[in-house]
């Protein structure tokens, strides 16, 4: 059976992130295992990146294993990331999510792929 193809994969990503409620973050992680991919959470990292300027994806939601706002650098100005989570009632520090057990969504326990 072939690899399904990267433009498959970021879709299927993106159905994911979509799925994460308002106030609450993911982790590149917690996306690739409910997908079956485990071990891909950097190609999910690399769909978030490719999919800057669609407002339909929320991918300031996405995060790394540790609440680090790892991708922040990927969107325009210095802090949008940042504004755009803490808009949402989600208060960062240092570049980090802070209380992160507490907003994390596990994408396993809420969305049906």
């Amino acid at each position: 059976m072939p690899a399904p193809s990267t433009e498959n994969f970021f879709e299927r990503v993106y159905e994911v992130a979509r799925r994460i409620p308002c106030g609450r973050v993911t982790s590149y992680g917690a996306i690739a295992k409910v997908l079956g991919a485990a071990r891909s959470a950097r190609m999910v990292g690399w769909a978030m990146n490719a999919c800057h300027g669609r407002e339909d994806i929320p991918a300031h939601r996405v995060v790394n294993r540790v609440g680090l706002l790892s991708g922040k650098h990927h969107f325009p100005g210095t802090n949008l990331m940042q504004q755009l989570l803490e808009n949402e009632g989600v208060e960062v520090e240092d570049n980090k999510i802070v209380y992160f057990q507490k907003h994390f969504w596990d994408p396993a326990s809420g969305c049906e792929l």
